[in-house]
């Protein structure tokens, strides 16, 4: 079976997304009923060095829509002046995101297939195909920021289970 850069990609993102929309849903109203302080969730790091929930569900983002913007385009950035967002606002990030890829035609990103692209940072770029740069890059970053994202809800109380990570699981039909 030959996969296609959308099947590597596009699939993957929609399911992980639609997981953290599911589990965004159950801590805020976990939350409430606790009387916890979205904002301060919003805020919550798992170690004094690393970047916050907000930043988590952000990269989420980036690292699924940004990403195949920028194999479209042929160059991927960190993101720059992210807003200080809310616990709604990064819901709405995360449902935009689905909503974007769900509109995104798979011919549009199969076009993509072995298209050279790079990674800027700091001034250096970083050569990638767009098939390793989604493989070997996106995805993971995507999933760590996924991960990371879920621990920190998990770390404050919410009643979080590995089910909700997975999502909507691609069955055989």
């Amino acid at each position: 079976m030959n996969s296609s850069l959308y099947d590597i990609s596009v699939p993957s993102y929609l399911q992980i997304l639609g997981a953290a929309g599911g589990f965004l849903e159950k801590a805020a109203a976990h939350f409430r009923d606790k009387n916890v302080d979205l904002a301060d969730i919003v805020e919550t790091r798992l170690y004094p060095d690393m970047l916050p929930f907000r930043f988590q569900i952000q990269s989420l983002v980036h690292h699924s829509v940004g990403a195949i913007d920028g194999i479209r385009n042929g160059l991927f950035k960190p993101p720059s002046g992210l807003p200080d967002s809310d616990f709604l606002e990064l819901q709405g990030l995360v449902a935009g995101a689905q909503k974007t890829l769900q509109e995104t035609p798979p011919e549009a990103v199969n076009a993509c297939a072995g298209k050279e692209m790079a990674f800027e940072i700091r001034g250096t770029r970083i050569a990638f195909t767009a098939e390793g740069f989604v493989a070997s890059f996106s995805l993971p970053n995507f999933y760590f920021h996924a991960t990371t994202a879920y621990d920190i809800l998990r770390s404050r109380g919410a009643p979080l289970g590995k089910r909700d990570f997975l999502g909507r699981l691609r069955l055989k039909t």
